[in-house]
């Protein structure tokens, strides 16, 4: 298979519609393909053919949407990166990768000029904001050039369709592999469970007759469907693999996605308020900032019915919070770029477990909690959890070996520690890299964080282990104080210490205006390691 075939589909399964809303515009689904088919055009007669790395390194706009398409539909490998990647780092990807295009804007161009400098293997930069820039192609021009037929390259379902690099949180970044069978097992899995959350049913009546006696029996007949007046905000970088999988899902759906370039809070109020926002997916720092935005009364967020949040811990008291203020539960998932992103949810058709991450989304994927040893652990006991199924990775790109440590029989193992409950819901309790051993007993970083978020001066909160000559590690807590707020590090330290056993509580605080956070904002606790 190949997954962009999915964008055609979108329109015989659909008819024309209004799809994406971007900066006062909106655009259909056959803009979308037509748009697609130009640039796949535009691409193969600059020499990508099948298997050609292409880099996207935009931020959120309509041509990020159809580039992807486009590089699959000739058979290409779409590179998605960040814009905001310093050339060091990008040229290592590029390098590793082997990139033949990059499309991007002027915005970025000295960066991605200095790394070209070291990727020599990159020919073509592609720019969709500026016309007669030496050295690069003006993506107007290609398109207007191009037609808007393109036939789509036959792929196996094997096949490599993208290469996500991680983001290098414990050193260089590793090349992702997903084929175009584990993205669309993975936005598939992740359908079904907006179908429960977000169904609407008709009801028919049918009528038969008896073959024998002839008589008229009806019967009624419900038929759910997704509702294709629901309207999402799509505020996830599709240089992510929270977002890539968002938006493969829309290419399933009829409904409508107002796009953001960049989150900005008071941005997004508007556009909830404004278009009737039914969807809201996103990471814990919108949930937070939403929460402590100034003039948050002024904005009405009624039309919001489904929230979801990932990538990142969820604090409790975030959750209780939105609860209290907008009537409405977040369903906490979690997924890793190398699964896909997303593996587990909660239920909808079931109150959430709050602090729990949820189930199992893919009924062809399994999770477990393995030990030390790769053996299943019993219930309710901590382990590592482990991944089993069609949405997890090929491997690395060019890593065998770092692939065979985290791929063990079949089973992807996530670096995430937690357990499993009674009921099939799982916990994480931390990740293995970020426990802290303190005097021989283990710390998880996410419980006292749990304790920072329920002090009322908190906005945001990241522990990490210190370096201690008795201990071998002491606790820190890093620390932003919401808006207007004012509190002191022995006030923090007391607050723990009514709540937490004594070999938990933070030996020090530091305080920051906000925390390092990466593109979807996750707390870097490698960067507060390396403040100390």
């Amino acid at each position: 298979m190949n997954i962009a075939a999915l964008v055609e589909d979108n329109i015989r399964r659909f008819g024309e519609r209004e799809t994406i809303y971007f900066e006062g515009r909106w655009y259909t689904n056959v803009e979308r393909n037509s748009n697609a088919n130009r640039l796949g055009n535009a691409l193969k007669a600059l020499g990508i053919k099948k298997g050609d790395k292409v880099a996207v390194q935009l931020p959120n706009c309509p041509p990020v949407l159809w580039a992807f398409p486009a590089i699959l539909k000739i058979g290409g490998v779409v590179v998605p990166l960040s814009p905001l990647l310093r050339p060091d780092e990008a040229a290592y990807i590029y390098q590793d990768s082997g990139v033949a295009a990059v499309i991007s804007s002027s915005d970025y161009l000295e960066r991605i000029k200095q790394a070209q400098k070291e990727a020599t293997g990159l020919k073509h930069i592609i720019l969709v904001d500026k016309e007669d820039e030496p050295g690069t192609i003006s993506y107007e021009k290609i398109m207007a050039e191009s037609s808007d037929e393109l036939a789509i390259e036959e792929t196996d379902n094997d096949d490599v369709a993208t290469l996500m690099y991680t983001a290098g949180t414990t050193g260089r970044p590793k090349g992702v592999m997903h084929t175009h069978y584990s993205l669309y097992t993975n936005c598939a899995g992740l359908l079904e469970t907006i179908m429960v959350s977000r169904s609407t049913t008709l009801k028919t009546v049918i009528g038969t007759r008896e073959p024998e006696t002839g008589q008229l029996v009806e019967e009624v007949h419900e038929v759910s469907g997704l509702d294709a007046g629901q309207t999402s905000l799509g505020v996830l970088p599709l240089s992510h693999s929270f977002g890539i999988a968002v938006m493969n899902v829309g290419y399933l759906v009829a409904g409508r996605s107002i796009l953001m370039k960049w989150w900005n809070v008071e941005e997004a109020l508007k556009a909830i308020e404004r278009f009737g926002i039914t969807t809201f997916a996103g990471v814990p720092t919108m949930y937070v900032q939403v929460l402590n935005f100034p003039d948050l009364d002024k904005y009405d967020l009624s039309s919001i019915r489904y929230c979801a949040c990932g990538s990142a811990p969820l604090p409790v008291e975030v959750i209780h919070a939105w609860k209290e203020k907008f009537g409405l539960d977040i369903g906490e998932g979690w997924g890793l770029t190398e699964a896909g992103a997303n593996n587990s949810g909660q239920p909808a058709d079931r109150p959430p477990k709050y602090g729990s991450i949820g189930k199992c989304l893919q009924k062809c994927n399994t999770m477990k909690i393995f030990d030390e040893e790769g053996k299943e652990v019993p219930q309710g006991q901590v382990g590592e959890i482990v991944i089993k199924g069609p949405t997890i990775m090929k491997g690395y790109w060019n890593m065998p070996e770092e692939t065979a440590e985290v791929i063990k029989d079949g089973w992807l193992y996530t670096g995430d520690i937690g357990y499993v409950d009674e009921d099939g819901y799982f916990y994480i309790t931390e990740r293995k890299k970020d426990l802290i051993i303190r005097g021989g007993e283990n710390i998880y970083p996410r419980e006292v964080e749990e304790i920072l978020y329920q002090h009322p001066k908190v906005m945001e909160a990241g522990v990490i282990g210190i370096p201690d000559k008795v201990y071998g590690e002491e606790i820190k807590a890093f620390v932003s104080l919401k808006p207007g707020a004012s509190a002191t590090a022995e006030e923090l330290i007391a607050f723990c210490k009514e709540r937490l056993a004594t070999f938990k509580i933070p030996k020090s605080v530091q305080f920051m205006d906000s925390l390092p956070k990466s593109l979807v904002g996750k707390v870097l606790r490698k960067e507060l390691r390396a403040l100390g």
